[in-house]
């Protein structure tokens, strides 16, 4: 059976929205479930509204990636907010960020991410 692997928004909108950094990140999403926390739908709806905004020219194309990320598999997964809190205030990363490091760390998970700042946290 394969590891679960918990990924966050920056990992799953390199791949959605066609960015460069995608290229390291679809060997490490192949194949394994993949779960996460219910915030990164809205995050995802984030970075695409950013990106709308940024780019209008590109609105179409990046609302169609946005749509993909319907047909990924990927479980939602309950996490634990007080100890999300917690680990946001030993770690210095804002909650949302400490979603995914709790649930990878709960799970005995690998975390796929492009925040430089919650890789940090994975190695302390």
């Amino acid at each position: 059976m394969t590891p679960v692997k918990v990924v966050d928004a920056s990992a799953l909108a390199a791949f959605l929205f066609g960015e460069p950094e995608a290229e390291a990140i679809v060997p490490r999403l192949a194949g394994a479930p993949l779960i996460a926390p219910a915030l990164i739908h809205f995050e995802l709806a984030n970075v695409c509204l950013i990106k709308c905004r940024r780019r209008p020219a590109q609105r179409d194309a990046l609302l169609a990636g946005f749509r993909l990320r319907e047909n990924l598999a990927i479980d939602i997964v309950d996490v634990d907010q007080p100890a999300v809190l917690a680990l946001a205030e030993q770690t210095s990363l804002t909650a949302y960020d400490a979603a995914y490091l709790w649930l990878a760390n709960h799970r005995a998970a690998e975390l796929i991410t492009l925040d430089k700042a919650l890789l940090r946290a994975t190695t302390r």
